[in-house]
């Protein structure tokens, strides 16, 4: 749970984990209400972005860690709260591994159909759950089948967390071929694109065959594989 003497309101969402050098009580101010998500990340350079939703699936999840592990490459996690709070294990082997874990609300919905303190709940647990977990925050969020509103923004801007789309759909959920994902990546790819995948919703023995085929041809093009930072 959280530190005693912490009540739960957004701003507790970005307190500092505890080190000596943290100034008593420094919270990083809440980031802008934004109007648009972000769809790619320029200032990162000649870096790849992969993203993956849904998760965590221990069918598949624990595939797309090991992959990210052998190149040594950091991803980020998209995740809803409703998989997430059976597979704390698997949260925790992405912070360890140093990737990010991002919230994905906790039952997938369409956020513009909810009241605004529906999605609220939604956003909330998932943050709780991910800081329950691993001990900080999540600092992205994205917005289920890219359904943004201004109350999705709002409320993800009191919980710390920048919204996150993509430029690069897989379409792995339709499961089109290993070959297909593959291509949807070396075909997209850019620097500061953001690839979207999914570990979990359905059968994603594709998405993680396609991971193992492209990851290393996007290395040897020269790309960085990376994440934001903070």
């Amino acid at each position: 749970g959280p530190p005693a003497g912490v009540a739960r309101n957004p701003a507790a969402y970005r307190l500092r984990p505890m080190t000596d050098d943290a100034p008593s009580g420094g919270r990083t101010p809440a980031p802008p209400v934004r109007e648009q998500p972000f769809r790619e990340l320029p200032r990162m350079g000649r870096t790849v972005v992969l993203t993956f939703d849904d998760g965590p699936d221990p069918r598949y999840t624990p595939d797309i860690l090991s992959t990210l592990r052998a190149h040594d490459v950091r991803a980020m996690f998209f995740v809803c709260g409703e998989m997430a709070t059976y597979q704390r294990d698997l949260l925790r082997r992405m912070a360890a591994d140093g990737h990010v874990v991002g919230n994905h609300t906790w039952s997938h919905p369409q956020l513009p159909q909810l009241t605004r303190s529906a999605i609220r709940k939604e956003m909330e647990r998932t943050s709780e759950l991910i800081e329950d977990t691993v001990g900080a925050p999540p600092v992205w969020f994205r917005a289920p089948y890219g359904a943004w509103n201004r109350h999705a923004f709002e409320i993800g801007a009191e919980l710390g967390m920048e919204p996150l789309a993509w430029t690069v759909d897989t379409l792995d959920w339709t499961t089109p071929g290993t070959d297909k994902i593959v291509k949807a990546v070396r075909d997209g790819a850019g620097p500061g694109v953001v690839v979207l995948s999914h570990d979990a919703g359905g059968n994603r023995e594709q998405s993680v065959a396609a991971l193992r085929r492209y990851l290393p041809e996007l290395i040897e093009e020269g790309y960085g594989i990376g994440v934001p930072l903070p």
